[in-house]
């Protein structure tokens, strides 16, 4: 477990060395000392304000995501199931999956205001394409022996749903999961930036706005790491709920040796000596 660990973070403690020695004496205006920025962050989440504007981005993220989540997968379970709804379906599907979702900002922020609902349904609404079209993916890639077998047996179809399609499009929808929760790490910072009085792009924005250069570097820094403890945090949902698929493969069993007339191959025996 050790091993694995190190292996995954020798690459960042590296980089964040490196980064941390080539700006120790930066004079730059736009690009102070890497411990001036960390400073900086601890000393805004401790008394500044950032741990609220932190709070309120992450709560956003969490509830898009999760409601994403909920209706692209039941959605996705459904269309993949019924082939004559995926097939209508299909072309507006894709019309929506190449809509970018930034272009809704404004639209939303005219039509349901500034608060935290509107942003919560923009990170839904960006997030849920990946989920819903990785589901239905998933779903079709399922053996179609699987099914002949849970209908042989009679099994009702929302029992084959939940157990026997969900578990075997996990592993494509874990995938969206994936790719949507970088989605909505990017419509959370966009949408408090456009009129929004908290958040971390608000932050941000506010910083850059007053040239406090530290601070919007710690704002910036601050996502990253909110962005991949997140990813982190999925993965190991995802281990945890995969192991069957994520286990490693048995390891190749040692080739008997070959049988020549020099070395015969030995007769089996029964529990009592006796040859068979």
């Amino acid at each position: 477990m050790t091993g694995r660990v190190l292996r995954q973070l020798w690459l960042p403690a590296l980089v964040f060395v490196i980064l941390l020695l080539s700006t120790a004496g930066s004079t730059s205006f736009y690009f102070p000392p890497l411990t001036t920025v960390l400073h900086t962050l601890w000393d805004q989440l401790a008394g500044g304000g950032l741990l609220d504007d932190l709070w309120f981005s992450l709560r956003n993220i969490v509830l898009g995501l999760a409601l994403a989540t909920v209706v692209g997968v039941a959605a996705g379970l459904v269309i993949g199931e019924v082939r004559t709804l995926r097939l209508a379906l299909g072309p507006l599907l894709d019309f929506a999956r190449a809509t970018p979702t930034v272009g809704f900002v404004p639209v939303i922020i005219l039509t349901l205001g500034i608060g935290s609902g509107p942003k919560i349904f923009l990170i839904f609404l960006g997030s849920l394409w990946p989920i819903l079209l990785n589901t239905i993916a998933g779903v079709g890639q399922i053996n179609p022996a699987v099914h002949e077998t849970a209908r042989g047996y009679r099994v009702p179809w929302h029992l084959q749903l939940r157990r026997v399609v969900l578990p075997g499009a996990l592993p494509q929808i874990f995938a969206g999961i994936r790719v949507a929760l970088s989605i909505a790490v990017v419509l959370m910072v966009v949408s408090e930036i456009y009129g929004s009085p908290i958040g971390l792009g608000n932050f941000i924005l506010q910083s850059g706005s007053s040239f406090h250069v530290a601070e919007t570097w710690a704002g910036t820094l601050l996502i990253g790491v909110l962005g991949y403890g997140l990813s982190v945090l999925l993965l190991l949902c995802e281990h945890a709920l995969l192991g069957w698929y994520h286990q490693r493969a048995p390891r190749a069993r040692r080739p008997r040796p070959a049988v020549t007339a020099a070395s015969p191959e030995p007769a089996d025996k029964n529990s009592n000596g006796v040859v068979v």
